[in-house]
């Protein structure tokens, strides 16, 4: 007799927490490739993006969600109510912590609003490799007593190191079913908003201050050429003529610079030659703009 055939597996999996708890990075080494951008900065995610992961006969489909925080404005409370709305929809939902900052005043409002989110949760204190192990025990034991949670694990998305123990009980924990995925999928995001997301990376981490949040990439043409490069064009628009001028930098240099670490990412995300050609633009009130908001995947707040 032939053995029966294994039961597959697949689920929607939220990663939530504040700004910076490193959902991203959690997101990138469950996937074991680069799939979310990754900055220093807080609020760097801004819309919801899936990673796919299979571990044994179960597929994880993990919802890189935007930081929770106090919103104050308009493109804040749009990525708030995504990372909600995203935690709602999931089958499993994975609650960040950041280790180093413990039960701050984001991580209690988080705790506090889990009793609307029906799916099983998982504690993930993140950034264990920055703090000693009395105070790391100290604050899961706080935890679990501000929320219900179906286990608690400790982890460094950095290092890896706890990731492994977070993959095999999210793989136990999702519902039995088909995959939505072919295997060797990582990620459902089109390629050009993949792209556009890799350009908004580098302007985080090459520019300061307030003009990275007050500026958005989209892809404007993705062409496939004849010896299998692609020609990619994308705009990077930003609010007043001083913040374009910021971005291009003295001679061009700053733009040059953003477009050769956005080539080099995209290749190799692509797998192919890539020809990356960036374009500043001003579009004053963009954060004010209901079309700019779907390009990026969110819902325009009406008031």
């Amino acid at each position: 007799m032939a053995a029966p055939a294994q039961t597959t597996r697949c689920g929607f999996i939220a990663l939530i927490g504040a700004p910076n708890a490193g959902k991203s990075t959690l997101v990138n080494a469950l996937v074991g490739a680069k799939i979310a951008i990754v900055s220093h900065k807080v609020q760097t995610t801004r819309a919801t993006l899936r990673g796919i992961a299979v571990e044994g006969q179960s597929q994880l489909v993990l919802v890189d969600t935007p930081g929770i925080f106090t919103p104050k404005r308009r493109l804040d409370r749009a990525m708030v109510t995504t990372a909600w709305s995203g935690a709602k929809d999931a089958d499993l939902v994975g609650v960040l912590i950041d280790a180093r900052k413990g039960l701050d005043e984001e991580a209690k409002l988080i705790l506090a609003s889990l009793a609307d989110i029906r799916g099983e949760k998982a504690a993930i204190l993140n950034k264990i490799d920055l703090v000693d192990k009395p105070t790391l025990l100290t604050l899961a034991d706080d935890i679990n007593a501000r929320a219900r949670f179906a286990a608690t694990f400790m982890v460094s998305a950095l290092t890896g190191d706890g990731v492994g123990d977070l993959k095999t009980w999210l793989a136990q924990h999702v519902p039995s079913g088909p995959w939505h995925y072919p295997p060797d999928q990582i990620s459902d995001a089109p390629l050009r908003n993949l792209a556009a997301e890799i350009t908004r990376e580098k302007l985080f981490l090459r520019l300061h201050q307030e003009l990275p949040y007050q500026s958005t990439v989209e892809t404007n043409v993705w062409k496939e050429l004849r010896d299998g490069s692609v020609r990619i064009e994308q705009t990077i628009f930003v609010e007043r003529e001083s913040q374009r001028k910021i971005v291009l930098g003295k001679g061009g240099q700053t733009i040059k610079a953003i477009g050769a670490d956005a080539r080099k990412d995209i290749a190799a995300a692509v797998e192919k030659a890539v020809h990356l050609f960036l374009f500043v633009k001003v579009r004053e009130g963009w954060s004010d703009d209901p079309e700019r908001y779907r390009e990026m995947g969110l819902e325009f707040p009406k008031d």
